[in-house]
């Protein structure tokens, strides 16, 4: 076998999806005929994937950190480089995009098999293209690649969101997705400014007086594409795209390059105390508001994707309080049970056409693989005791508790509490409760369907166990304890489980659901939604005004006057002009009379 070195292999899992994707675009009827073109990008895919494990597994056994760049263009202070930065950082969480990215593909053979085979061919390019935008963000040896990547895994949230594009639905969901993250993304495109006027570069290792404002206009870039409050309103909308789709960019990937983007410029980071203060109390209430509004949810994908949202919320909260090896180890175990949980969710839907919980009942006698899988993934959400989900979730939350964070520390314990309950309530109604007519020809999907769903309930059950070698990748040791945080976050969430069962399963305590009747009518009433529209209209909407009418009214009239000025002058000046030389020599004389006697009154 070809011996390859590190660089090759990240220029492998870099440039064969991008290869891919360019391929499938360009070569029409290869896109039309759908099937070949998952299997380009399939293969891509694996290439990938293997390509990651390689790096990991060298990584893992001391492995040289590799940057390799090469010039793009100079700067007005400096030379700006693109290129590949590999270290344990990198490594791991390319792995993570490989695995997750490979398993959606697969899941998606027989997911959409009944799609138009032009429609198939233009959702794997996407694909393709989404896996080569989202290993350049994390490949990245500075910001400015960094925020290349960005903006492409944005581009392709979009597409992939809007693939069902003829559904209004779907499409309005893809322009909301879109313009939320951009208006968020600005923040990263005006903290690079900020940065490269200081620093004359774009390292995130920088030393700057400005740390301050520039980590705050990054976390307004992470609010958006992490979904933090308020700027989280984009992602449930965006379970209009495809099950697989909400498993790879809204639950695993896309949505984790904010928290990847914290945990790589973290030396930034550190040098704005304020910013982390910020990040702790957005990152906690995002975390207990998310899990409320997922508490009332009848749709699986939207109870999911709100539990997206809180979960996003204990890394960007553990982050903030210095946990950063909390915050990435639960991106990490996050990816891997959210996507297990997402395309698990696929599968039950695709047995009932339906995405409504009430729809199901009694699937797991007739799904055992997607059934078995869904609750190991919602066990390590839960953060039940041995599964990925606890070692993680205690990190954090020993992190908050380590710097006296004590009321978001609260905060994240009841969104621990309400997390537990809303997937034992998922479990008790859509896999245990009683079958629907729904439910009635349910069936397990194919080989395509399964195999990604047991690959990945195998880390989603035991990555815990190996969080010492993880965390030596980012350089930081692991001990595990459970102090009295771990145990009352455990406590609440064996709690949680057991009141869904109560309640689901045997029927008790019924009374219970009237205190969650405010947060469902929260929950449908779109206020954060109007809030925002609100603002459009009284905020952006009237300042656009004003600037169309300083534009129209003052700008453009003090433009036509100094126009009809110079034409109004050019109309005096030009009688001067006879073309007549005498007249020409009587100026000259007159000139040079002027000028002495001007010498004769001023002199010297």
């Amino acid at each position: 076998m070809l011996e390859l070195t590190p660089l090759q292999w990240a220029q492998l899992a870099l440039w064969v999806p991008l290869l891919s994707a360019v391929v499938l675009a360009a070569v029409w009827p290869l896109r039309k005929a759908g099937g070949p073109a998952a299997g380009v990008s399939l293969v891509a895919a694996t290439v990938n994937l293997a390509a990651a494990a390689v790096l990991l597994f060298g990584w893992l056994n001391g492995a040289e950190d590799v940057r390799h760049t090469a010039p793009w263009l100079i700067g007005g202070q400096g030379l700006i480089e693109l290129g590949v930065h590999l270290d344990g950082v990198s490594v791991s969480m390319l792995l993570v995009v490989a695995v997750v990215a490979w398993g959606v593909q697969v899941f998606s053979l027989g997911y959409l098999a009944d799609e138009p085979k032009a429609g198939f061919g233009r959702y794997y390019t996407w694909q393709s293209l989404f896996l080569f935008s989202m290993n350049s963000l994390v490949l990245a040896p500075n910001l400015l690649q960094l925020f290349l990547g960005w903006e492409l895994v944005g581009l392709c949230s979009y597409l992939l969101i809007g693939y069902w594009f003829t559904k209004p639905s779907a499409a309005k969901a893809a322009l909301k997705a879109f313009w939320v993250t951009k208006f968020a993304d600005m923040g990263l495109l005006l903290g690079l400014i900020v940065l490269y006027t200081h620093t004359g570069g774009f390292e995130w290792t920088a030393t700057t007086t400005a740390a301050t404002t520039v980590t705050l206009l990054f976390f307004l870039a992470v609010m958006g594409k992490s979904a933090q409050f308020p700027l989280h309103i984009w992602l449930p909308d965006a379970m209009e795209g495809p099950t697989p789709v909400s498993a790879l960019l809204h639950a695993a990937t896309m949505v984790a390059a904010g928290v990847f983007l914290v945990v790589r410029a973290a030396p930034l980071f550190a040098q704005a105390p304020l910013t982390g203060e910020v990040m702790t109390w957005i990152g906690a209430f995002t975390a207990l508001f998310a899990a409320s509004i997922a508490v009332v949810q009848t749709d699986i994908k939207k109870v999911l994707a709100y539990s997206t949202c809180s979960q996003l919320g204990y890394m960007v909260a553990a982050l903030g309080s210095g946990a950063v090896l909390g915050g990435y180890f639960h991106l990490t175990t996050h990816a891997f049970f959210k996507a297990l949980l997402f395309l698990a969710a696929g599968g039950l839907i695709h047995a009932v056409h339906s995405n409504e919980i009430s729809h199901m009942g009694g699937l797991l006698k007739k799904l055992p693989v997607t059934g078995w899988t869904f609750i190991i993934g919602a066990l390590a959400l839960a953060g039940f005791p041995g599964f990925s989900g606890f070692f993680s979730k205690d990190l954090i939350l020993e992190g908050v508790a380590h710097q006296g964070q004590w009321v978001p520390l609260a905060m994240l314990l009841v969104g621990a509490f309400l997390t537990a309950f809303y997937m034992g309530r998922v479990v008790f109604i859509a896999l245990l409760g009683a079958p629907s007519e729904h439910a009635a020809h349910a069936h397990e999907g194919g080989g395509s369907m399964k195999l990604p769903l047991l690959v990945l309930a195998v880390p989603a059950l035991a990555l815990g166990f190996f969080a010492g070698p993880v965390a030596g990748l980012w350089g930081h040791e692991y001990h595990f304890h459970l102090g009295w945080v771990g145990l009352t976050a455990s406590a609440l969430g064996l709690a949680g489980i057991g009141l869904s069962w109560v309640m689901f399963a045997k029927g008790g305590a019924q009374g219970l659901l009237a205190a969650f009747a405010p947060v469902g009518a929260l929950a449908r009433s779109g206020a954060v939604d109007r809030l925002w529209a609100t603002g459009y209209r009284q905020g952006l909407q009237v300042l656009g005004g004003a600037i169309a009418w300083l534009d129209r009214y003052v700008i453009d009239a003090l433009m036509n006057l100094i126009g009809y000025l110079s034409l109004a002058l050019g109309d005096r000046l030009r009688a001067v002009q006879t073309g007549n030389v005498r007249d020409y020599v009587y100026a000259v004389v007159a000139g040079l009379l002027l000028l002495g006697a001007w010498g004769a009154m001023f002199p010297g």
